[in-house]
Parts: C-alpha cells; structure tokens; sequence
C-alpha cells in the first residue's frame, strides 16, 4: 500500500528527468523514486553536450548510508569517496550525447524520504561553468528482514550509525616516524608510519632533512620518491588500499656527518572534498620494524607512549623543478602570506590589479617577479599586454605578476607559449593553485588527474 501511495504521488516523475540549460551544455538526471533498503538502484547523468571536449566534471552528494559503484562511466574516471561521487573527464568523448551509468546500494537499516541533486561542471572558452540539477526525492522502503528496531531514517543515519561503525580504534589521520636509527652500512633510517584512513586519491609526506646527507628510498609503496634541495618527498596519486603503511628512506650521511647532526621536519597532506589539508609528521621512539597490528591501532589512537624529541614546525612549500624545466622559481624564506584574507583587506582601487582567489585548481601563467612594486599599466604596456589582465600576488616576499586563469594545463602552457612568441618576455612560466593558494603544477596535475604536456 505504502509503495502504490508513493507511486501516484510521483507518478508524473516516476523517471525524473531534470534538465537546466546552460549555453549548449544540459544534464538530465534518471533516477527510481523508489527504493529497496538492502538493494541496489542505478543513476543515469545524461550530457548534451553539443562541440564541448575539454575536461568536464559531474558531482553528486549522497547521504551517508549510500554506496556508489561505476557501471558504465562514459570513458570518465569515477570515483566514490566521503559521499562524493565524482565523474571526471579530462576530454569528453566526441559524441554530442553521452551517458554515465551506476549503482547505489542503500544500507538494509535505512527508511525514509532523501534528495538527490548533482553538479555538471565544464571549461568552455577559457570559463569556467556549471549546471546544476535540481534535487530529487528518493523513498526507501523498510526491509521487511530487519529486526524495525534497527531500522533508522537516512537523515538520521550519520548521526546514529555512523559513530557506531567507526569505533575508537579509528582514530585520526595520522603520520608518525619512528627515531631515525643507524644500520649496519652506517645509513641512517627513517621509518615512516602512515594511517590514512579511507583516503584514496593525491596525498603526499614531505620530509625537510638537514644539510650533509642524501635520501635514498627503499620502501615507497607506490608513492613517486624524489630527493632536492634536502627534501625527501613521496607523492601519491593513488593511495595503497590498506588503512596503514609503512614507507622507508635511507639517509647516506657525508663523511663529515652523525646522527647527531641529523634534524628532520616534516608534513603529511592530503585532499578531501577539493581542500588540501596539512598535518604534522610526529616522530616516537617506536621500533615500527616489530610492531604488532594491535600496537598500530594503539599507537594511532594515541594509547601507546613514546617520546617526540623534536617539536615539528610548519615549513614554507619549495617549488619543484616541473619535467619541461620551465616552472621552477627562485623562492626565498619569508613567511607565508593568505592571499584570500590579502584580497579581502583592500580598497576597491587596491583591488584593480590585486590577483583574486579562485575556488578549485587553475592554472596563470607568471610574467614577472620583482620585491618592489611596479606601474602595471606602464611596465606591461611595453610588452603589448593588456594591463587590466594582469594580476599582482604577494608570495614568499615576492610581489609575482600573471595573467589569465585556466582550468585546464594545457590551455595555460599554450598561453605561455604565445607569451614567448609574441612578447619580449622569454621567461614565463606556469603557476598552479589550488583554493587560491600556489602548489607546485605536478600537485595540481594530480589532484585535477589532467595531463602534462611539453
């Protein structure tokens, strides 16, 4: 009775189709208005998309008590991650019409009425746009197999589940090291501890090592290992699907160095819902070589003692050395600066030429950098620049000059490209950010999962 009552309710939207248009991009959404608790249903995003082929991407959130598995993703990378389901191409296929298809399994607890709505977003013309669908409302029906008290409404799920299925013994997002030690090669050895979680995607540990030694990976765990400028980095696209791990490095000391010599600072990061988040690498007196897996949840949880003889300290970001050679700067010391609450503090005229912060990763393409500030319209006007496109930042004591705003890499190194030829400036390069705050492009690269090009 229940489920002919919902279906008259609905039956104009019985398959709904909810479609916006934007230009002559539109997302339809096909989806049950009912459901099973303890089955399975499938979503179908719908792009018209007419001549659109840049990197586009759909977003969904679905309350907690739902899974999300790909069926059929259209060639696009599908992911399932904190409620999020993600659909990103980095170029669309080349039909006009395309259709992604997968399965959401509803827990066998659940009851109840939820909305469902989704977010289409594109580059088209240097802009980025989006097109949202309107939320849609999906009932479970009650498994007839389940003990009615144990059923919960969706919307209370989180709240009373959800505390339950974590337990203590999940404990944070965590890095520890373990006291580095010497071997019998005289090699120092670093053990690193990392409780990820549930984390999947980009995350990466970068270890700042003191002058006078050289780092050597030997456990990295599918992680991209590189050793410059006395930093030790390991960089994940893809995180290893246990909770924990260990990585391991070797430091080869000059002659001239011990252990006495040795100070380590480092800092684990890693992405959720599009926001980079840092944290502290915590070194113990831990031998991690022989530790037990209940020694692990106890020393994640903070149970088991050991001592942290070094306080770790929030470093400044050295850029790296981008593969074609061109993104490199030249960073010196000074204190990181905020560029949104920077922007935020100005005067309308001191926001004409101040550079804006953007939500997501984009790509500029750097003109010049100088400590003292200069006439933008009278120096760029040289180079036959536009000055009202060119955007002043304050970074690591730097006044940086760009121009331009791109979502995909691709379209800032052909920008940079044209920069080179029609212009007297031969040294611009690519800068990346993420939230408005700059990361290195190869950060950016794997947190968009774009593609490098030479």
């Amino acid at each position: 009775m229940i489920r002919i009552l919902i279906i008259l309710v609905n039956l104009v939207s019985f398959l709904f189709i909810e479609m916006l248009n934007n230009d002559d991009v539109s997302v339809s959404m096909d989806a049950p208005v009912i459901v099973d608790a303890g089955e399975e249903f499938r979503i179908k995003i719908t792009i018209s998309k007419d001549d659109l082929t840049s990197f586009s991407r759909f977003q969904q959130i679905l309350p907690a008590g739902l899974t999300a598995t790909s069926e059929n993703p259209a060639n696009a990378d599908f992911t399932f991650d904190n409620k999020r389901v993600r659909l990103i191409w980095l170029r669309m296929p080349s039909s006009d019409q395309i259709t992604a298809v997968y399965r959401v399994k509803v827990d066998e607890r659940l009851k109840g009425t939820f909305s469902i709505g989704g977010k289409f977003s594109y580059v088209a013309n240097n802009e980025r746009k989006s097109t949202q669908i309107t939320p849609q409302s999906i009932t479970i029906i009650p498994s007839p197999n389940i003990d009615p008290s144990l059923i919960v409404d969706i919307n209370d799920f989180e709240k009373k589940i959800i505390p339950d299925l974590s337990g203590p013994e999940s404990g944070q997002i965590t890095c520890i090291r373990q006291t580095p030690y010497l071997n019998a090669s005289g090699e120092v050895v670093v053990n690193l501890l990392v409780h990820k979680k549930d984390l999947e995607k980009f995350a990466k540990v970068e270890e700042e090592i003191s002058d006078g030694f050289s780092a050597v990976s030997i456990t990295s765990k599918d992680a991209i290992f590189t050793f410059n400028d006395n930093i030790a980095k390991y960089l994940w696209m893809n995180l290893p699907a246990d909770p924990y791990f260990i990585i391991t490095y070797n430091l080869v000391p000059d002659t001239d160095k011990t252990l006495a010599d040795l100070s380590i600072h480092g800092q684990f990061s890693y992405i959720r819902e599009d926001e980079t988040i840092v944290i502290d690498i915590i070194q113990k007196d831990i031998d991690l070589n022989e530790i037990s897996s209940a020694e692990i949840r106890e020393l994640i949880q903070g149970k088991k003692q050991g001592t942290s003889p070094q306080e770790p300290i929030k470093d400044q970001p050295i850029e790296e050395k981008q593969p074609d050679g061109q993104e490199q700067e030249i960073i010196e010391p000074i204190a990181q600066t905020d560029q949104t609450d920077i922007y935020r503090n100005l005067n309308e005229t001191e926001k004409k030429y101040m550079l804006e912060p953007e939500s997501g990763v984009y790509y500029r393409v750097q003109l010049a950098a100088g400590h003292k500030p200069v006439n933008i319209p009278q120096y760029f006007r040289q180079f036959n620049l536009d000055p009202t496109r060119v955007k002043k930042e304050r970074h690591e004591g730097w006044i940086k000059y760009s121009v331009g705003s791109f979502g995909i890499y691709k379209e800032a190194r052909d920008y940079r490209v044209h920069i080179w030829n029609t212009t007297e400036i031969d040294d611009a390069f690519v800068s990346a950010y993420n939230n408005g705050a700059r990361i290195t492009v190869q950060e950016a690269l794997m947190i968009a999962n774009q593609q490098w090009y030479r």
